[in-house]
């Protein structure tokens, strides 16, 4: 019968953020472990808090399972002599196998007899593996930024400071980073008075709890989000859902208590954004909106400890936030003194990088940029006019006092500060926009300024970094040149531009080497981009659901216009449902693999003879200008059905005739035919790479 195996981590307190990767980590790296020890359990729950990270397994096998294995040795014919005697290759593997050599059995693999061998192994038991589990666990797990305390080698979130080790009533006794594992575990850093003395695992949590340890985060979750609306109703508002901030919350507290504050009224007239940035991203508060959105005058945070003294610890809450607002109250009013457009020439003292020159020189480049797209897409003088504008006042904001001080503020504050100087409601929106998306998942911008300022502004970040070059790694990309390459393709295929990419890069490259920047040049980054570029392409197409053998067979006749690209894999991808498609890849691969056999010449329709291929020569000649028309209009899946009506003919073509005749003439002809026939049928990509 198992019994339950609980091991405990406590440490100085850990970074929320580490939080959830290590409880992921734990919860895998348990079970595959258990699996390689071939130990049985019926369950793993993971715990954890800022102090501890725990595992606890359910009905933990008192021993192994038996091993019985067959291991292949060498064929029979190296095993056995010609008159069946044991040869030294038959010897040698039942030695390193131990056992005898009568004991080996024939069996054939591929229709080949070998010589196998069968090993059993007795399962130990569970308490002489713990140990060992115990320390591969904690050496399993990996973390951000890990540290090095006293004068250990050993590197963890934090320091480690005890450790519990039971399964059942008996400790499981090892020693690491200088400690002995026992059974005594921590509460509460300052409610609890006593150590925790665990008797077995299942007394965990019920025994944390009257330490003040609340110690399973999802019910610790639960618990922080019931107050927060329980609060957020008693001040007649709610709490909007924030799953980000709602899970940091979680993992910086043991023991929650959610207190509601006042923010003083004369800060209400502030932006909204400069009043709940602090709030959230600097002292980890809940604003509390009506039910129609609108801010209200309180917060909701969440303490870690009980209600004691919560008056208090809510006037010391309220005390900081007030001295925060106050800064962006002083900041905001200084900021609107000056005219914003005033503030882009203040951006000749921000470097952008130091051999990518200032944010000012850049603002330059986004000006030209956009207005090339703006050209390519054939956009009017007035709506040019707005894009430059909303181009040249994009950056504005990192010259405030505002921005400066909360850098997550830049665009909404533009967006601000660009209303308050009487700038049109596109070019404010347009400012916000260009930063889209920041993060995955994050919305697309939506409006014409937003869409192409972002374009801009991310085609030169990515350009000036492989010009000087900066390329992502595996592991590295501190540039976010990926996440923003993610961000171009998403606007392209969402605004529907079939903008060349190579006129993209080109015209960025040209502008900054305009300004004197030392750069590799086109010509050697070219080839990076386009596969950096189709990557992240395949990565969006993959993300909506099309298999990658679509995308492969889409992509892989490498388009220059994304849009297009796209537009044949969603039709192919569509196609796929469709019981036909079968057929008509079956005449593309056999017209392909024909036709790539020999070099592609004039086709000369005279050479033909039979009638199956005059017939397709004749009907192919047909429907070639309409073809090439859909094409042109990006109709693809029109071209796909004209292109679908020669599948009959190509067929009745195989059986008619046999393509590789000695007539050389003859043969190139049929040859050349099949090659437009690959033309055609081939509209929608390579169709050899799909798996049909």
């Amino acid at each position: 019968m198992g019994k339950d195996f609980l091991l405990e981590i406590g440490m100085e307190e850990i970074p929320a953020k580490f939080i959830p990767g290590a409880v992921a980590q734990l919860e895998e790296q348990t079970r595959r472990k258990l699996e390689e020890m071939r130990l049985g359990f019926s369950g793993v729950e993971i715990y954890a808090t800022p102090r501890r990270l725990a595992v606890l397994i359910q009905e933990l096998a008192s021993r192994q399972t038996d091993l019985n294995t067959e291991v292949k040795g060498p064929a029979v014919k190296a095993a056995y002599s010609a008159d069946g005697k044991p040869t030294k290759a038959a010897e040698g593997f039942a030695r390193s196998q131990g056992v005898k050599v009568e004991a080996l059995f024939r069996q054939e693999v591929n229709g080949v007899p070998y010589i196998f061998a069968k090993k059993s192994e007795s399962g130990q038991e569970s308490k002489s593996l713990l140990p060992g589990l115990c320390r591969d666990l904690i050496t399993s797990l990996h973390f951000p930024k890990p540290m090095r305390w006293g004068d250990l080698d050993f590197r963890f979130a934090r320091p480690i400071r005890w450790l519990v080790a039971l399964y059942g009533e008996d400790v499981v006794e090892f020693e690491f980073v200088e400690l002995k594992a026992g059974r005594v575990s921590q509460g509460h850093r300052t409610l609890a008075e006593e150590a925790v003395v665990l008797e077995n695992p299942a007394e965990y949590k019920d025994k944390l709890r009257q330490a003040y340890v609340i110690a399973d985060p999802e019910e610790r979750k639960s618990n922080v989000w019931h107050q927060i609306q329980a609060l957020a109703e008693k001040a007649g508002g709610v709490v909007p859902e924030d799953e980000e901030l709602l899970g940091e919350v979680t993992h910086l507290v043991e023991y929650p208590t959610a207190l509601l504050g006042e923010v003083p009224a004369r800060y209400m007239e502030l932006p909204q954004a400069v009043i709940t940035t602090p709030m959230r991203e600097h002292q980890r508060y809940f604003p509390v909106r009506s039910r129609e959105g609108k801010l209200l005058p309180y917060f909701i945070t969440v303490r870690n400890g009980n209600d004691t003294a919560l008056e208090k610890v809510k006037a010391g809450n309220e005390k900081v936030l007030k001295a925060r607002l106050e800064d962006a109250a002083f900041y905001y009013r200084e900021d609107s003194k000056v005219p914003f457009a005033d503030f882009v020439q203040k951006l000749e003292k921000i470097v952008y990088h130091e051999k990518l020159g200032t944010v000012r020189a850049r603002v330059e480049r986004l000006r030209s940029l956009s207005g090339f797209i703006a050209r390519s897409l054939g956009l009017g003088t007035e709506k040019q006019e707005l894009i430059d504008r909303t181009a040249f006042l994009a950056k504005a904001d990192l010259a405030t006092l505002m921005v400066y001080d909360f850098p997550e503020l830049q665009g909404i504050m533009g967006a601000e500060y660009a209303q308050a100087s009487k700038e049109s409601l596109e070019v404010c929106q347009g400012i916000v926009e260009h930063y889209q998306p920041r993060f995955a998942g994050d919305a697309l911008p939506e409006s014409l300024p937003g869409r192409i300022v972002s374009l801009a502004d991310k085609l030169d970040a990515i350009i000036g970094a492989f010009g000087i070059g900066i390329q992502p790694t595996g592991s590295q990309d501190p540039y976010a040149l990926r996440r923003q390459a993610q961000g171009i393709v998403g606007i392209l295929l969402k605004a529907e531009w079939d903008l060349s990419l190579e006129d993209l890069i080109s015209e960025a490259h040209r502008h900054l080497a305009a300004q004197g920047i030392a750069l590799l040049s086109l010509n050697e980054i070219l080839p990076a981009l386009q596969d950096f570029f189709q990557q992240r392409l395949r990565f969006a197409l993959q993300d909506q659901g099309l298999r990658y053998d679509t995308v492969d067979a889409a992509l892989a006749q490498g388009s220059d216009k994304l849009y297009r690209s796209a537009q044949k894999a969603l039709v192919l991808h569509a196609k796929r449902e469709d019981p036909a498609l079968a057929e008509y890849v079956q005449a593309y691969v056999r017209c392909y693999n024909l036709s790539k056999k020999a070099e592609l010449k004039a086709f000369d329709e005279r050479a033909l003879q039979d009638p199956a291929e005059l017939k397709l020569a004749e009907e192919m000649l047909l429907r070639r200008e309409r073809f090439d028309n859909l094409l042109d209009a990006r109709e693809y899946e029109q071209a796909y059905k004209v292109a679908a009506e020669l599948v009959p003919l190509i067929e009745a073509l195989f059986q008619a005739v046999m393509i590789m005749v000695e007539d050389e003439k003859l043969r190139e002809a049929r040859l050349a035919l099949l090659g437009r026939c690959v033309e055609m049928l081939g509209c929608l990509g390579d169709l050899s790479l799909l798996s049909v």
